[in-house]
């Protein structure tokens, strides 16, 4: 992208850059959003100049999950559900740490707790966009 590249002219009196007229796509629902920036998916997901060319950002893992969750329902393949290691090393910190709490973390650029994945399908952890975590 060019913003994050410095390559977008800014203005010198404001400090802003502006953003071209469809660089924002304003919708009603995930499902539209997701159809707008990605029309026909089921035929173009195993397209990776196609996909290279889209992509939508949300500030919240609880969004970038809903938004996956509706990218992969669009995908036709299997699904693999995979759940994170719940446990505490140290014996002596189990108190501290119970399970219900590590399942319950939700962090910037890691996976949840439970992850359903499909085959070919790409799948962004990442809710910054200069994370260098992906899968």
């Amino acid at each position: 992208m060019d913003i994050g590249n410095g390559r977008m002219e800014i203005d010198e009196s404001t400090q802003c850059i502006t953003l071209p007229a469809n660089f924002c796509k304003i919708t009603e629902s995930i499902d539209e959003l997701v159809q707008k920036v990605f029309p026909n998916i089921a035929q173009n997901y195993k397209n990776h100049q196609w996909l290279s060319t889209r992509a939508i950002l949300a500030a919240k893992n609880i969004d970038v999950n809903a938004i996956n969750f509706t990218i992969q329902h669009g995908i036709p393949s299997e699904t693999t559900t995979y759940k994170s290691i719940d446990t505490v090393e140290n014996q002596d910190e189990v108190v501290s740490y119970p399970t219900e709490f590590l399942n319950s973390l939700d962090l910037p650029g890691m996976p949840p707790h439970v992850l359903t994945l499909k085959i070919l399908a790409y799948h962004d952890f990442a809710t910054e966009p200069d994370s260098q975590l992906r899968k």
